[in-house]
């Protein structure tokens, strides 16, 4: 920012002598710079900027992670009370145990997987499905016989709008092969090391054990992996270009959830 040109210094009126002049001193108006202005007098116009973070992702995670400038902070705070869900894939590997549920962890134990199928993930994946469903609506605090149930249901907008625990709204197996499995799960109120415990309790469900090799965001509410800057992007014109296009999301969401 401070690299960029800056603005034009103000103008004042000044009465200075005229040019010339001979005898008696003529003054003239004239319009000089504020000298007060001058880079060199004023230093850098931006020393600090303040800059908010939205839902984090601990250092064994990746993905979108989504930052508000300025004004942007308290945007952040409006989509915090939105309850929006947020999409991961969550990578999963059967066969051993550690002490953080990651596969970098300490090994605890090593176990047995050749009986795990398909089917039976998906079943297993069904039950925390319809168990998540049931807390989903017990906190979202509606009378589920009303129009406003139906409507709000009708439009996906069925959530808690007050702290819950950890609410999983789908789960799907995007990948399976034997060790390994990636599930895509949409979620509300959770932490990535959640969704690492989860995949070790997979695990035990299954008569097995299973660790988590990846956890990565790929939807923030309205943001997406598309709407996202690479580090080598991080650039002042980019991240201008990044709010504009992100501006008219950020106002729709507000007015269909608030």
């Amino acid at each position: 920012l401070n690299a960029a040109p800056g603005r034009a210094p103000r103008q004042r009126v000044r009465f200075l002598p005229a040019p010339g002049g001979s005898g008696a001193v003529e003054l003239v108006a004239a319009r000089v710079p504020v000298l007060a202005d001058h880079p060199l007098v004023r230093g850098p116009r931006f020393r600090k900027l303040k800059i908010g973070a939205g839902h984090r992702l601990d250092v064994k995670a990746s993905g979108v992670f989504v930052l508000g400038i300025g004004h942007g902070n308290k945007l952040l705070t409006d989509l915090y009370n939105c309850h929006l869900t947020k999409v991961y894939t969550v990578g999963g590997l059967f066969g051993k145990a550690t002490d953080d549920f990651s596969d970098t962890g300490n090994l605890v134990e090593k176990t047995t997987f050749d009986h795990i199928t398909r089917e039976k993930l998906e079943r297993i994946l069904a039950v925390i499905h319809g168990t998540n469903q049931k807390a989903l609506l017990m906190y979202s605090n509606i009378d589920m016989k009303t129009q406003e149930a139906y409507e709000l249901a009708v439009k996906g907008l069925i959530r808690p709008m007050g702290k819950s625990p950890p609410i999983i709204t789908a789960v799907r197996i995007l990948q399976f092969a034997l060790p390994e499995f990636q599930l895509e799960i949409h979620c509300l109120h959770e932490t990535q090391q959640y969704l690492r415990k989860m995949v070790h309790e997979i695990g035990l469900e299954l008569k097995s054990s299973a660790v988590c090799t990846q956890v990565r965001r790929i939807r923030d509410g309205a943001f997406t992996v598309d709407d996202a800057l690479p580090r080598t992007q991080w650039k002042l014109q980019s991240i201008q270009e990044a709010i504009r296009n992100c501006q008219l999301k950020v106002e729709t969401e507000l007015k269909k959830t608030l």
